[in-house]
């Protein structure tokens, strides 16, 4: 469980942005909230089971890369003329299906690459102090 500014000064994205994040994503049913001396947030289900997909939509909304995908609502006024409108909505699913197959465990950085950055960074930190 980790509360709204620990994550912030973990992350170093403002509180006010970490708070947004976090309740819209909790509202999609990504993450449970508790409130209290020891609240916070957790993931409402396991991270195999959390789609990139899943998270852009809970943050940005429906994804779709146009307007004009055949499957929206919105109907471009250039439609009627337009040889792309068909198009625009196979990439649309296509993206969409890359996005659904990558969920959260396949993002989150592995402990073997997490510790080779920092010994390559307080490498280059300590090269730069002595190198006048």
């Amino acid at each position: 469980m980790l509360a709204a500014p620990a994550l912030a000064d973990e992350t170093v994205v403002p509180l006010p942005t970490v708070s947004k994040v976090l309740k819209l994503l909790s509202r999609a049913g990504i993450l449970l909230s508790s409130r209290g001396v020891n609240g916070g947030y957790s993931l409402a289900r396991a991270p195999k089971d959390i789609s990139v997909a899943d998270i852009i939509g809970a943050i940005e909304g429906p994804l779709s890369l146009t307007a004009c995908v055949d499957d929206g609502e919105t109907v471009c006024e250039h439609t009627a003329i337009c040889g792309m409108s068909g198009n625009w909505d196979r990439v649309n699913r296509k993206v969409l299906a890359v996005l659904e197959s990558i969920d959260l465990t396949e993002m989150s950085p592995k402990p073997a690459d997490f510790l080779s950055g920092l010994s390559l960074a307080s490498a280059v930190g300590e090269v730069s102090k002595a190198t006048p």
